[in-house]
């Protein structure tokens, strides 16, 4: 595994700090200078922008190892240290972060109790980062845990009129995933200290030596891999998501499903691969097969949603189960396919959850029953919709399609009966979004509807006050929109980035693998194939 450390590594330390030292000046500040509070907000977040987009300007593309290498003695004792570092995996999840919580950040100007939301906001942003970033197993694991707490409190206090049950319910879920990652990770470090000598949390020197945990590594990546599992959704650890999408305000929940998510499956990427190579292939049917009932369940259920927030919901969970499918094909095109998907995802499901909450800053609802008319008296939010819309359901000329053509690509080439199941979620995917689109945007426009109980996002206007997007939030939503169709055209770009690290990520994993159980190669179709020739990490 290569790295590369450069005189800009203070850059990545930067991106970790400047939101988590803003975090704890919001905390001192007083509650009753909310302007100031949101000033710092923004600031903070642009700033973090800023960095993230110098650091994606700096990247060496066609170089496979980490980049901006930080490498600092924390805890030296237990060989734990505060190691950051990012590669072409991890690189547009961090812009994605980077680019998604000033838009978070915006509703904190709707809400009461500023300085509590901006506050935990920017903690939540310090330890995305952090996950992303990471490269101390120990520093992955505080961060990934972190995420947790900001987020219990963005649910609980400023969601919805269900805020508090679905706050425990996130909670707890995540909370138990968590502990097994724990427990898995302590046992890794010391069976490889049994094995070295010295304890030692590093990615590094922990991946180098993978093959020596033996049949233990069977176990450990159930372990770490429930964990993730949660956090992504992925079928069948899902069950919380639905209720916490629905429930969490706007600004968070395109941090939860956009950013949140991506820690699941990145962590299977930069964890699951690189420590338990062996126990990835062997459980590549298992994997697939989660994946594929995931994308089918999350699309069925989704057809029969009436709620347009919750139906978002149930096609996150389908689309998560595509990325899963990507990764765990295990080929070049697949695993490539994934990463870029997780950027996608990110993007168009952020989109779609932002044009939700300003449907429901209008008209107090999100429920299908009682939307109709839209496009009538809101051309702008119904074009916007339907650019999103699109790009979700995968058509060509958007983002969603090159990530979705990759991972069936590389997946057929290796899983053929897993890629023919799972096309049938891209049919389902048109089926309720056409069908949802047609109930809210088309017909006549509807009568008022009032705004449900206990919710936090203030009183709709009357619908003949109803008014299109704005100035401001046209602003936000057109770069949004670019950026969905400069992929769909040209993903050279990121491409460019992303292949070298998945090359040798396969590589690893090959080469860790050992293909030492002839089942696998001789009874179904082998987990690493076509995979080219790659650099080694």
């Amino acid at each position: 595994m290569g790295a590369a450390s450069t005189h800009y590594d203070y850059l990545l330390t930067a991106l970790v700090m400047v939101p988590a030292v803003a975090s704890l000046i919001v905390a001192f500040t007083p509650s009753a200078a909310s302007r100031l509070v949101r000033a710092i907000g923004s600031a903070t977040a642009v700033a973090t922008l800023g960095l993230a987009i110098v650091v994606g300007i700096l990247f060496r593309p066609g170089v496979a190892g980490f980049q901006m290498v930080v490498d600092y003695p924390w805890v030296s004792t237990f060989g734990i240290s505060f190691h950051l570092g990012v590669d072409g995996i991890s690189l547009f999840l961090v812009l994605l972060t980077a680019a998604l919580f000033p838009i978070g950040l915006i509703w904190a100007r709707e809400r009461e109790n500023v300085k509590g939301y901006v506050g935990w906001m920017l903690l939540l942003e310090a330890a995305c980062m952090g996950s992303f970033l990471s490269l101390d197993l120990f520093l992955f694991f505080v961060s990934f845990e972190l995420t947790l707490v900001p987020m219990y409190f963005i649910i609980g206090g400023w969601g919805f009129e269900r805020r508090g049950y679905a706050a425990i319910k996130f909670f707890l879920y995540t909370f138990l995933g968590s502990s097994l990652f724990f427990v898995g990770m302590l046992a890794v470090v010391f069976l490889e200290a049994g094995h070295t000598g010295h304890v030692s949390f590093s990615l590094v020197a922990l991946s180098r030596n993978a093959g020596a945990l033996g049949g233990a590594g069977t176990w450990l990546f159930l372990a770490f891999t429930a964990a993730f599992a949660v956090k992504a959704p992925v079928f069948p650890f899902h069950t919380w998501s639905p209720d916490a999408y629905e429930q969490t305000p706007t600004g968070g929940v395109i941090i939860l499903a956009a950013v949140m998510a991506k820690l699941g499956t990145y962590g299977m990427i930069r964890w699951d691969f690189e420590l338990f190579p062996k126990a990835s292939v062997y459980f590549v049917p298992l994997m697939l097969t989660l994946a594929v009932i995931g994308i089918l369940y999350g699309g069925i259920v989704a057809c029969r949603q009436r709620d347009l927030k919750r139906l978002i919901a149930y096609s996150s969970l389908s689309h998560m189960g595509f990325i899963v499918l990507g990764l765990f094909a295990l080929t070049a095109q697949g695993t490539t396919g994934g990463v870029i998907q997780m950027l996608n995802h990110g993007l168009y499901t952020a989109a779609l959850f932002l044009l939700i909450g300003f449907i429901y800053q209008r008209w107090g609802t999100w429920r299908l029953t009682e939307l109709r008319g839209l496009q009538a008296v809101a051309p702008w939010l119904a074009g916007a919709f339907t650019v999103a819309m699109m790009a979700s359901i995968g058509l060509p000329g958007l983002n969603g399609f090159v990530g979705e053509f990759l991972i069936l690509l590389g997946t057929f080439v290796s899983h053929r009966w897993w890629a023919v199941a799972a096309t049938a979620g891209t049919i389902l995917a048109a089926l309720y979004f056409l069908w949802a689109f047609q109930q809210a945007f088309h017909h006549r426009p509807g009568g008022v509807v009032a705004q449900p109980a206990g919710a936090a996002e203030g009183p709709p206007p009357r619908r003949g006050r109803a008014r299109d997007l704005t100035v401001g939030e046209r602003a936000i939503m057109i770069p949004l929109l670019l950026v969905m169709a400069f992929l769909g055209v040209y993903p050279q770009p990121v491409l460019a980035r992303i292949t070298p690290s998945v090359d040798a990520l396969i590589h690893h994993v090959e080469k860790g693998s050992h293909y030492v159980e002839p089942a696998v190669s001789r009874g179904r179709a082998s987990a690493v194939g076509a995979t080219g020739e790659g650099q080694p990490r």
